[in-house]
């Protein structure tokens, strides 16, 4: 057990199931856990060969720490990828990609939501620095609702060069900041753009800051100064979304 991750929700079991069968080796329900809403996910185990077993809830309690539904998987080891998967998936990408970049998100709990929503929007990869980040574990994968299993997560060594090759593949950067001039409604985000998230409360830092080709903020009218990241992620890349859909008579 060591060597295997565990990953707990109804969603997110269900989700490894339909797209990495392979990783999943074990599924354990709670006790007189048997409702339909089950039963998905043990025709997807049945389909994949994979055994289910039951346990004490109690027992489950102790073996996660978060809102398990009953549903516990052992599964083989989280897949984050590298910057070759990153110019993989470039090269495939048949319109402007949309990418969403994560500077220094800590929270597990954000970067799930993040996960969430990018695939949402059809976000082609999140972007995540190696250091001082979030990266996939049991928590993001419960957030993120199944698309911590769908959505490439990249993890890079030194994202400000990340991004200057991006811009030599013709990508614009673009980063959010409160003290921005421009609001995000009148920036153009129908090409090829990197979407840049501060971290929660410090914002981007200087380097990453610096790469940027534009900054926008997001027009505030109350007396809050700033939205947790995952929510001004979700309003920027809906705004990118509608840009994309309205250019293409969608």
């Amino acid at each position: 057990m060591s060597e295997l991750e565990r990953v707990y929700g109804v969603h997110a079991v269900e989700a490894l199931l339909r797209h990495h069968p392979r990783r999943v080796k074990r599924i354990w329900l709670a006790e007189r856990r048997s409702e339909p809403r089950l039963q998905p996910l043990l025709e997807l185990a049945g389909q994949a060969r994979v055994s289910v077993a039951h346990c004490e809830r109690r027992e489950m309690d102790e073996w996660v720490e978060g809102v398990h539904q009953g549903v516990v998987a052992e599964v083989s080891p989280s897949q984050v990828w590298g910057e070759p998967m990153l110019d993989e998936l470039l090269d495939r990408a048949e319109s402007p990609p949309l990418l969403l970049v994560l500077d220094g998100v800590t929270d597990p709990h954000n970067l799930g939501a993040c996960l969430r929503t990018a695939d949402a929007a059809g976000v082609l990869a999140v972007i995540i620095p190696k250091d001082k980040s979030a990266t996939l574990n049991a928590t993001v994968r419960k957030v993120a609702c199944g698309a911590a299993e769908v959505m490439p997560l990249v993890a890079v060594t030194n994202l400000s060069r990340t991004l200057e090759k991006l811009q030599q593949r013709g990508v614009w950067i673009v980063g959010t900041a409160g003290e921005a001039q421009q609001e995000l409604y009148a920036q153009d985000l129908t090409g090829p753009i990197a979407l840049v998230m501060g971290a929660e409360g410090k914002g981007m830092r200087r380097l990453t800051r610096e790469h940027c080709d534009y900054l926008v903020r997001l027009p505030m009218a109350g007396s809050v100064s700033s939205l947790n990241v995952s929510v001004a992620t979700g309003v920027c890349l809906f705004e990118a979304q509608r840009q994309r859909r309205a250019a293409s008579g969608g």
